[in-house]
C-alpha cells in the first residue's frame, strides 16, 4: 500500500510539474515584444527553447547521430549554412548546437507559430524577405551586426526554402556576404533523416545524422565570391550527402 502511495504521489508531482513548466513557458512567451527587434541574446529564453525541444525530441523518438563537432571554430563567430529537407532541421540544430546559441535566418510564417514564435524572435531568430530583396538586404546587415556584436551564431539554409527532392536546390549566394563582410569562417553542416520523422512517428524511431562536414576559415570566405562559395559550398554538401 505505501509503495502505491509513494508511485501515487510520484506521478502527481511529475505532472505538476509538467503543468508548471508549460506554464512557464506560455506565460514568457506571451511577454514578449513582436514589434520589438531584439539585440541580446537571453539565457533564459534559450534555456525555455533547449529544454523544451530536448523533452519535444526525446518524445517524438528521434535519436541524434552527430559527428565533426570538434571541426567547430572555437573563440570565434560564425555563419552556419546547411541542406534542408525537413521543417525539423533548425529545430534539432538549435538544440543540438546549443552551446553555440544559434539563430536562423527564416521565413516569417515560423515567427507566427504559437509561443515557438515569440521564442524565436526574443532570441534574435531573423525574418527574411524573399520577394524583395531590400528587405532581404536589412536582414543580411542584421545578422552581420549581431555576429560582429558577439551577440549569437548566424545559421541560414542557403537554398532558400525546404527542398523535397534528392538533389541540392540552387543556392541564394548572397547569403554568404554576411560572413564576408562580419569576416568570419562559415560552417557546413548536413541533416540527413529529418524528413523520415514525420512518416516514422509514432510507430518507429527517428534516426537522424547531423555532420558538421567542413570549415572554411574567415580569410578563404573573404578573398572567394560568393558565386564560387557557392558552388564550393554546394559540392562539399553533395560529397556527405551522398556518401
Amino acid at each position: 500500500m505505501l509503495i502505491l502511495k509513494i508511485l501515487l504521489w510520484t506521478v502527481e508531482g511529475f505532472f505538476a510539474l509538467l503543468f508548471a513548466y508549460i506554464l512557464l513557458i506560455i506565460i514568457s512567451a506571451a511577454v514578449v515584444n513582436m514589434k520589438k527587434e531584439y539585440d541580446t541574446n537571453s539565457r533564459y529564453y534559450r534555456f525555455l527553447l533547449n529544454s523544451s525541444t530536448g523533452i519535444a525530441t526525446k518524445l517524438i523518438r528521434i535519436r541524434l547521430h552527430v559527428s565533426g563537432m570538434e571541426k567547430l571554430p572555437e573563440g570565434s563567430r560564425f555563419l552556419m549554412v546547411s541542406n534542408h529537407r525537413s521543417k525539423f532541421d533548425p529545430i534539432l540544430c538549435w538544440y543540438i548546437f546549443r552551446k553555440y546559441d544559434l539563430s536562423f535566418i527564416s521565413k516569417p510564417e515560423n515567427f507566427k507559430v504559437p509561443i515557438f514564435g515569440r521564442l524565436i524572435h526574443r532570441l534574435c531568430f531573423m525574418p527574411i524577405d524573399r520577394e524583395n530583396p531590400r528587405n532581404a538586404l536589412k536582414t543580411i546587415v542584421r545578422a552581420v551586426d549581431l555576429i560582429n556584436n558577439d551577440t549569437v551564431n548566424v545559421a541560414v539554409y542557403p537554398e532558400g526554402t525546404r527542398n523535397y527532392g534528392e538533389k541540392l536546390l540552387p543556392f541564394h549566394n548572397a547569403v554568404f556576404k554576411i560572413a564576408q563582410k562580419a569576416n568570419v569562417p562559415i560552417v557546413v553542416i548536413t541533416v540527413k533523416g529529418a524528413d523520415m520523422i514525420h512518416k516514422n512517428y509514432p510507430l518507429r524511431r527517428s534516426d537522424v545524422y547531423v555532420d558538421v562536414v567542413s570549415v572554411l576559415d574567415a580569410p578563404t570566405v573573404k578573398g572567394t565570391k560568393t558565386a564560387e562559395l557557392g558552388d564550393q559550398i554546394a559540392d562539399i554538401m553533395n560529397g556527405s550527402l551522398n556518401s
